[in-house]
């Protein structure tokens, strides 16, 4: 930002009452003037700002160099106007004003409101004082409205005379429905040599000029936002392989194969517990490990049913409480008693095991034994019963 110290000169001159520009010329120039000395004082806190006359009987100067926009205000509000323009003595007071400005290291600028005609002002005098203040670092910004177009060959001649490296601008503002100081916010006298407001798209619309406060905070917030969608960006890119619908269908197809080993374990867990017998009490670790893993070899696990069905029953250590010797059998030996000569019941089990088939020679053969083991059974168990009704 550029630390300036600048005289902003009125045109109070009796041409100010005419209405060609809304409300009033005078008025208009009062909002415009608002207008730069907030732009001044805002972009930079060290600025200072003041304000000179150039109607009446002569130059005044109405406010010295100033930070307080309160002041200037004020001024403004109750300028009289009388007499004519006095451009060249007016010129020469603002530049003095400038001499005593208490910080020397700041730029100084003068900004000129022309809104009556310069017929009593020599062209080659406007020149010579370009060149003066040109000599002395001082840059000159003119806004010509009013009698732009009787004024504006001198005062183009002023500004060439007085530009150095672009410091100098002219505005010429002719009469219509537009607002003066709407025409000078896009100028270079708003915006400033560098452009530093042309481009308001950055900062929402508001010009830094104006309201640097408000331009700077959302100047930050755009930033904020931007460092953050970035880093969103390089999450979502670091985490995308796999990505997270890849994983989570990964996820899913693991749990599913979870299952399905669980409920392959749960099958062969209940196969094993049905077709082979509790292990006796004198088995050791190695025996049980090893019936367990005869059970993957479909031959060994035929051979196992085969031999189940045709061993006898062992006798299971007496229990605690009183059972019947049919039950100490059958809870000995989930195939004994009963359960082991039905069958009904060995089919089931049989077909239940992987690799074995009915229609097996062998399977059938211990099949038929077992239904004649039953006959005889059956037939020595009605012998009994009739041997105890003959004693009777």
């Amino acid at each position: 930002m550029v630390l300036e110290a600048s005289i902003i000169c009125i045109d109070t001159s009796d041409w100010m009452r005419n209405g060609d520009y809304l409300p009033t010329r005078l008025e208009a120039q009062q909002d415009a003037v608002n207008l730069i000395c907030g732009a001044k004082t805002q972009s930079n806190p060290e600025n200072t700002v003041g304000v000179v006359a150039f109607g009446g009987k002569s130059p005044e100067v109405l406010v010295t160099l100033t930070s307080d926009l309160g002041k200037i205000l004020q001024t403004l509000g109750s300028t009289r106007l009388g007499g004519d323009l006095h451009f060249l003595n007016g010129m020469q007071v603002a530049q003095l004003a400038l001499k005593h400005r208490q910080n020397k290291s700041q730029h100084q600028r003068i900004v000129v409101f022309v809104g009556s005609p310069l017929t009593h002002t020599d062209a080659n005098e406007m020149v010579r004082l370009a060149k003066r203040l040109k000599k002395n670092n001082v840059a000159v910004d003119v806004i010509n409205f009013g009698e732009e177009a009787e004024n504006a060959e001198k005062l183009e001649a002023f500004v060439a005379a007085v530009n150095s490296n672009e410091n100098s601008h002219l505005v010429n503002i002719p009469p219509g429905p537009h607002v003066l100081s709407d025409i000078l916010m896009a100028s270079p006298i708003i915006t400033g040599e560098e452009g530093a407001g042309g481009d308001m798209s950055m900062f929402g619309g508001v010009d830094p000029n104006l309201d640097p406060q408000l331009a700077m905070a959302l100047k930050e917030s755009m930033e904020d936002e931007r460092l953050r969608q970035e880093a969103s960006r390089k999450a979502e890119g670091g985490s995308a392989a796999p990505s997270t619908t890849s994983m989570e269908l990964e996820d899913e197809e693991k749990l599913l194969q979870d299952a399905i080993a669980m409920s392959m374990q749960d099958q062969q867990n209940m196969s094993s517990s049905t077709s082979t017998p509790a292990p006796a009490a004198t088995s050791t670790p190695a025996q049980q490990s090893q019936d367990v893993d005869m059970m993957d070899d479909d031959e060994a696990q035929l051979a196992m049913a085969l031999k189940m069905s045709m061993e006898p029953v062992p006798q299971s250590a007496p229990s605690q409480t009183q059972s019947t010797p049919q039950q100490s059998q059958a809870s000995s030996n989930p195939l004994g008693g009963a359960l082991g000569s039905d069958p009904n019941f060995l089919s089931s089990v049989l077909s239940s095991l992987p690799g074995v088939s009915l229609d097996d020679d062998r399977i059938k053969n211990a099949m038929k034994a077992l239904e004649g083991k039953g006959d005889d059974k059956s037939k020595d168990k009605d012998k009994d019963k009739d041997d105890k009704k003959d004693n009777k």
